[in-house]
């Protein structure tokens, strides 16, 4: 991914998302002198990162007119921010947003150009482990589309979708989903201790297991139905535990319930 003497890329927000995200575009190619972070109360961290990279950092907007812009922001300031973005987009210009809720009919009409992108990674992007949904706009170009791909592949895979609205299920199942896997942990190590383990050996044995069985699932190509089926015997220990989660009100039941209101509240957000 070369964008030398293009304009480079402008990252606007630079939390642990972007920073993240950045790191994946400089370690897929991108040099450090055409990477420009933006960010009003950089973190220092941030600042050894740009400093690490010889990439720019600063609390205002450059002047120049930038190949790609990224937005990781908060929904919540995302309409000032569009307004400040708007005076540096060119005609060339494509803008990627991930910010939850955000149209891209409200991204067009505050930057003022069709050439967007929106966008939803998740934070095991800080591995390069993530995984983006993704929708364009009908303006962007070919080019546009190969460089957008670029910029989130860096992060993990990219989903690609012609429906908008399918951006806030993305939301709600991969975009949140790592805080459903945390909070598994959680839930796990409390079950434990309710039956006697020690806090401390409870979380290591939860923890743990999550770990492996995500290691599982990506180095077995089997789906996740078999990958359960093979760990189950007829009537011993995890099919009792299985019976549980399974039942008409169990998992399947509270995740629906849990991804339905995180869609609705990316769709609030956009409003």
């Amino acid at each position: 991914m070369m964008l030398s003497g293009s304009g480079g890329v402008l990252l606007v927000g630079a939390g642990k998302m972007g920073v993240a995200m950045a790191a994946g575009w400089l370690r897929a190619g991108l040099s450090g002198p055409d990477l420009t972070l933006v960010d009003p109360h950089p973190h220092e961290s941030v600042r050894d990162f740009a400093a690490k990279n010889r990439a720019r950092l600063q609390t205002d907007l450059p002047r120049e007119t930038p190949r790609a812009v990224i937005l990781a922001v908060k929904p919540q300031v995302m309409d000032a921010v569009l307004a400040q973005v708007r005076t540096i987009v060119g005609p060339e210009t494509l803008a990627i947003s991930i910010a939850a809720g955000i149209s891209l009919a409200r991204l067009t009409g505050g930057l003022g150009t069709e050439r967007v992108v929106r966008a939803m990674p998740n934070t095991p992007a800080q591995l390069g482990k993530g995984i983006s949904g993704a929708v364009a706009a009908p303006a962007v170009t070919g080019a546009d589309r190969d460089l957008a791909e670029a910029l989130l592949a860096a992060a993990g895979p990219v989903v690609w979708f012609d429906d908008e609205a399918a951006i806030d299920a993305v939301t709600a199942v991969s975009g949140s989903g790592p805080a459903y896997v945390f909070h598994l942990v959680e839930a796990m190590a409390a079950g434990g201790v309710a039956q006697g383990l020690d806090p401390e050996r409870a979380m290591m044995l939860a923890r743990q297991t999550v770990i492996g069985a995500a290691a599982l699932l990506e180095a077995d190509e089997s789906d996740a139905a078999q990958l359960r089926k093979n760990v189950t015997s007829p009537n011993g220990t995890t099919q009792a535990a299985l019976d549980v989660l399974m039942a008409e009100d169990g998992l399947v039941a509270l995740m629906t319930r849990a991804m339905t209101a995180a869609r609705q509240r990316s769709e609030e957000l956009g409003q």
